[in-house]
């Protein structure tokens, strides 16, 4: 056995934003014997699999496509499909994995204008409106964004960019990166009129890393036909031949699938509004608690603050990793590190998957005890903050967030 660490009692808490805590009925589904996936009772999981993604992305039409690959994987997936060498793409810098999906656009032959952001708020519906208008011969063949960049805790309001594009009356396609959004906030790909989503199994799917997901609408799917950049393990044709029966093309990650129709079921039998109502819950939670700290919060929109994460800011003259080692030691919790520009600056407290009120009060309180440890100014009362208002709104109904 490798050994990873020092015997510690208790479970450790895994508060970085994702992979995420995955749940014992996930684990025990997971655990089931690996069957022949050429057989007839993989044939039935995979359909489950298949139709039940549909319904997380709350796609009605169109095609819900399963990798085994992690969401770069699917990121991938959705360019090869629908683009061709040297078309451009416009995309917005809103953090640390906007700028890596911009990188591998960038890598396949295509080309990228990428307008700058300050990793502090999503995209401006506005400015994507301005980018298209002024874009008479529809060079752009794809808006590319990120709904929840995990970077940040900052959101794009997907529905408002769908609407500019539409008033400037341009073709281009909509990607949509919600590999730490789906399952956790809301996401609507139909209504929206998203043409590819992308999504990964390890953070509000509540699985391990290891599975990714394009949802595609008929519009990209026509759009596949005239691709030519260069793809085969990627190939969405060849997917959606082998999916009509639940079969894949080629060995998929058979107990994975297990585990994700377990966690289908899951969502359901939450609600999703109920699922997206919680993880609200729990960030605005989380929020006063920062506030109360004294911290700043990152993303400066509040209607842009993210429900799967809250990233906050050191004060001047600290440095995030030293405060999140000294957590680590001292009360076995992993927090969220900065990333790229903001290394060292933020660390990122995960409240999104499977959690509940509990978990979050050990976590807020894991982050107060490290402050002080770390000796890093604040006031007290941020755990009272959030215990007051998770308190008060403790069995009541809950009412999800409106669309963006």
């Amino acid at each position: 056995m490798i050994k990873l660490s020092n015997a510690a009692s208790g479970r450790h808490f895994l508060q970085i934003p994702g992979p995420t805590n995955v749940p014992e009925r996930v684990l025990r589904a997971i655990d089931n014997p690996t069957i022949d996936h050429r057989g007839p009772e993989f044939g039935a999981i995979g359909r489950k699999a298949l139709a039940g993604m549909k319904t997380i992305f709350k796609a009605t039409e169109g095609h819900a496509i399963i990798f085994p690959a992690s969401g770069t994987g699917a990121w991938e997936a959705a360019l090869v499909n629908t683009l061709s060498p040297g078309d451009k793409v416009l995309m917005f810098e809103t953090g640390h994995f906007a700028t890596l999906w911009r990188k591998m656009a960038g890598k396949l032959g295509l080309e990228v204008e990428f307008v700058e952001g300050d990793w502090r708020h999503g995209v401006d519906p506005a400015a994507v409106e301005a980018k298209l208008t002024a874009d008479k011969g529809h060079a752009y063949k794809a808006v590319m964004v990120v709904h929840n960049e995990t970077s940040t805790g900052c959101t794009t309001r997907v529905g408002e960019v769908r609407k500019a594009m539409d008033r400037a009356k341009h073709p281009a396609l909509l990607m949509v990166d919600t590999i730490s959004s789906l399952g956790s906030i809301d996401y609507r790909h139909d209504e929206w009129g998203v043409d590819v989503c992308v999504a990964g199994s390890q953070k509000g799917l509540m699985l391990p890393p290891g599975l990714s997901f394009n949802a595609v609408s008929k519009k990209a799917l026509e759009a596949s036909k005239t691709a030519k950049l260069t793809k085969s393990f990627w190939a969405w044709d060849e997917m959606i031949a082998a999916n009509a029966n639940g079969y894949f093309p080629y060995t998929p990650a058979t107990n994975l699938l297990y585990g994700l129709c377990e966690a289908i079921d899951m969502l359901h039998e939450e609600g999703l509004d109920n699922v997206f109502a919680r993880h609200d819950r729990h960030a605005e939670a989380t929020r006063r608690a920062a506030r109360a700290w004294g911290l700043e919060i990152l993303c400066l929109e509040p209607k842009e603050y993210s429900s799967a994460l809250t990233a906050l800011l050191m004060p001047a003259g600290h440095d995030a990793d030293k405060f999140r080692k000294a957590v680590l030691d001292a009360f076995d919790m992993s927090l969220g590190q900065g990333l790229s520009k903001v290394a060292g600056k933020v660390f990122r407290i995960g409240h999104l998957g499977s959690f509940n009120d509990l978990m979050l009060m050990g976590t807020l309180a894991g982050v107060e005890m490290g402050l002080t440890l770390a000796n890093v100014p604040h006031k007290k009362g941020g755990v009272d903050a959030a215990m007051a208002y998770l308190a008060e709104t403790a069995g009541k109904k809950p009412v999800a967030a409106a669309a963006q």
